[in-house]
């Protein structure tokens, strides 16, 4: 039985590192190997947007959370939903057209050349922060995939985190920006097909057991079958708030989706690209909440030691085993869409923003390809590394980095798309300050309270806006 999943498993794994071997042969310049050289489709940039978007954190971190939660974790999938549909609906036409006017490679270089006084500061701070953050939420995605590889199989989780990560960084090394999106496109009809069969087949499961959802939620107790988890007052407050805080790290400060928006090449192509996005939005998170929900049904609290293999355990109880392999594919393919777009924006911190932009390295275009492909080797060794080494959960681990990157670089994007009088100092008090209080907020008992995702984000602004006023730009914002 086993035989068919390793075998499906394995095609889809030497398919991916295919394409990173097709296009490394390609004469790359490094405008191709970051951002594509403005030559990918709106639709396969949208597939890409949203396979890199969606991680482990959705088909193990999210599914864990709302089986343990109940109904109220549908609060975590809205804040998400709302935060997807506010980046394409009011943000991705921005990203394009600043880009075609700037000629950038990245939100860091963007954000640059929009304050030539303080460029290389704001280079070097910004980059240092992405690497740092993203460091953490790479081994977020490697440890998914050692988890993932351990519950198909009981294979090691240290040898298949290492086994399916070198892949992971071959295929990103290789192709860049290319292989990194034509990649995506694939794992995200996967990821497509997987939350469309699971719930049905569950709905099935339920039905054959004779089981009822609403009963058996009401069973579980602790306010599984209430949409506000049993609370009221300030505790619900708090909850939906923490929950729907999702939505400020989607608002454009994530380096690895905003690079979608400043490929895209023309209007038409981003119309396509977002109603694609959006109606897949939809589809995959309707189809994660059931599944879900679905599994809190079949399986009584306690059945797994960590609830977050929820679902692989799931997949392999109602599901044939050819079905079963195409469906655990689709878990790893959201995993490595996300690891390697943003093992992509650690390599351009690194190489394109720092040694190509801030210490002016006199190096050919495909020389930087070269630097670029060692950068991402050594990267994504280190993300190994701290995989390896770190006992935090999935949720943990991408929530600290989203507090970090995504509400940080999201309120510097809002400042400078929309207030005028945003200024370099206040940018650069900004990314000191998000990058200091997600740590701080994140270790102290204010965490329980209110996420750092969502105090982040207000703490952030209120900086952004008060050193901007108090030491405004007097020059006039060029690029560099």
């Amino acid at each position: 039985m086993q035989t068919i999943i390793y075998v499906e498993i394995i095609l889809y794994l030497l398919a991916m590192l295919a394409i990173g071997i097709y296009f490394s042969k390609k004469d790359l310049t490094h405008n191709d190997y970051f951002l594509g050289g403005n030559k990918v489709p709106g639709w396969v940039l949208a597939f890409s947007e949203r396979a890199t978007g969606e991680s482990a954190y959705m088909f193990l971190g999210a599914i864990g959370f709302i089986y343990v939660a109940g109904l109220s974790g549908i609060w975590v999938l809205s804040g998400m939903f709302f935060g997807v549909l506010a980046s394409w609906l009011f943000l991705s036409k921005r990203f394009m057209l600043e880009q075609q006017k700037y000629k950038v490679n990245s939100l860091t270089d963007y954000i640059a050349v929009k304050f030539p006084r303080h460029a290389d500061i704001i280079r070097w701070l910004a980059s240092t922060v992405m690497v740092v953050f993203f460091v953490c939420y790479l081994a977020a995605q490697f440890s998914g995939m050692g988890k993932t590889v351990y519950s198909i199989s009981g294979f090691s989780i240290t040898w298949g985190t290492i086994i399916i990560a070198l892949i992971i960084i071959a295929y990103s090394c290789l192709g860049g920006f290319m292989s990194v999106v034509w990649t995506d496109t694939v794992q995200s009809f996967l990821m497509l097909i997987s939350f469309i069969i699971i719930p049905i087949v569950a709905f099935i499961e339920i039905k054959n057991q004779g089981l009822s959802v609403s009963a058996e939620l009401s069973l579980r107790g602790g306010g599984a079958d209430s949409w506000t988890g049993g609370l009221n007052g300030l505790a619900l407050g708090a909850m939906l708030f923490t929950n729907f805080s999702w939505f400020f790290g989607w608002l454009g400060g994530q380096p690895q989706l905003s690079s979608r928006f400043m490929a895209i090449t023309t209007e038409k192509e981003r119309v396509t690209g977002r109603n694609m996005a959006l109606i897949w939005t939809m589809i995959v998170y309707v189809g994660a909440f059931l599944s879900a929900i679905f599994a809190s049904a079949l399986y009584p609290q306690g059945t797994l030691a960590d609830p977050e293999m929820i679902l692989p355990h799931m997949i392999f109880e109602i599901l044939p085993p050819w079905v079963s392999g195409i469906i655990l594919a689709g878990i790893l393919a959201a995993i490595m869409s996300t690891a390697s777009s943003q093992l992509l924006v650690i390599t351009t911190s690194i190489s394109e923003d720092i040694i190509h932009k801030t210490l002016k390295w006199n190096i050919t275009s495909k020389k930087l390809v070269h630097v670029s492909r060692f950068v991402a080797l050594i990267s994504g060794i280190v993300g190994i590394i701290i995989s390896l080494k770190s006992e935090s959960v999935i949720y943990s681990l991408v929530s600290f980095a989203w507090a970090g990157i995504g509400n940080t670089f999201s309120v510097v994007v809002l400042l400078i798309f929309f207030w005028k009088r945003v200024s370099g100092i206040g940018v650069i008090a900004t990314i000191l300050t998000g990058a200091i209080s997600a740590v701080l907020w994140s270790l102290s008992p204010l965490e329980a309270i209110i996420s750092a995702k969502a105090a982040t984000f207000f703490i952030c602004l209120i900086v952004g806006i008060v050193f901007s006023l108090l030491y405004p730009d007097n020059e006039q914002k060029a690029a560099v």
